[in-house]
């Protein structure tokens, strides 16, 4: 939906409208991209615009709303220069669920059970309020968010019934979700380690991973490293098999420490004796 904010009068009408309140039109089309709405107060042509994730948390589809059906949604922005409202229809089906997560604040300590542990990540039924429509739990930890350390599977790290506090990240709109890490609110051993640990230092650790463009090496429980398949030997390798195998004890070099993106950059071959 296009056209310019002053045409036909829709300028005035939309620079009267705020974000947070609701309104109600009538739907005039259904697409992919989502559904626009005839607003009530102005009929000239469509200026509410619904994203196709921004419909539902318990459809999650445009095909669910037809032409000509009344509905209600939440204005979230107001584009004066495309001369359009984005408006939020799950904002007005879930109002308790929404007002409930638009309080919360960045940062907070927010505390619960662990409700469910999926591949994809894991859901928290938070203390306090309301419950989700569809998901076990209104707060969601991804799989990065749970730990500082390695992990194989979210159930090593959590157990479902198991009590939390995590730290408020952000309100997923999409899912109607809030975003938790569990990891934020424990000390990161990365930066221990960085700021103990120089360039040019020369450690231990175990092969745990290997990959084509080189092996992984743990050197304590919380902290790995990467050789890259370059710094593996002196000699030039294809393969990192042909030099080390998952579980190998090996001495290696540190040659990068990135606190910022937490990457331990390692050299086997600095490690070795230079062939002459």
């Amino acid at each position: 939906m296009g056209g310019v904010a002053d045409d036909e009068g829709s300028g005035e009408f939309l620079a009267a409208m705020r974000v947070g309140e609701v309104r109600g039109g009538i739907v005039a089309e259904v697409t992919g991209r989502g559904v626009s709405v005839i607003l009530d107060g102005f009929t000239a042509r469509p200026l509410g615009c619904v994203g196709p994730l921004d419909l539902s948390w318990v459809r999650f589809s445009a095909a669910t709303v037809e032409v000509g059906e009344r509905v209600t949604a939440e204005v979230t922005a107001v584009d004066l220069e495309r001369g359009q409202v984005r408006m939020s229809m799950a904002a007005t089906e879930n109002p308790e669920l929404w007002a409930f997560l638009k309080s919360l604040r960045i940062g907070a300590t927010l505390s619960g059970r662990i409700a469910s542990i999926e591949r994809f990540g894991v859901f928290v039924a938070l203390d306090d309020g309301p419950d989700h429509p569809v998901f076990p739990g209104v707060g969601f930890l991804t799989i990065p968010e749970l730990s500082w350390s390695p992990f194989e599977d979210p159930s090593d790290v959590v157990q479902v019934g198991q009590r939390v506090e995590c730290e408020f990240l952000h309100f997923d709109t999409t899912n109607g979700e809030a975003r938790l890490s569990l990891r934020a609110l424990r000390p990161d051993p990365f930066q221990s380690f960085a700021a103990t640990t120089a360039v040019g230092e020369t450690l231990q650790g175990r092969v745990t991973r290997l990959v084509p463009f080189g092996a992984f090496v743990r050197i304590t429980s919380d902290i790995e490293g990467l050789v890259h398949l370059r710094e593996l030997t002196w000699k030039p390798a294809e393969d990192p098999e042909a030099d080390v195998r998952v579980g190998d004890e090996i001495t290696v070099v540190v040659t990068a420490i990135d606190r910022v993106r937490r990457t331990l950059g390692l050299s086997r071959r600095l490690a070795m004796p230079r062939p002459e």
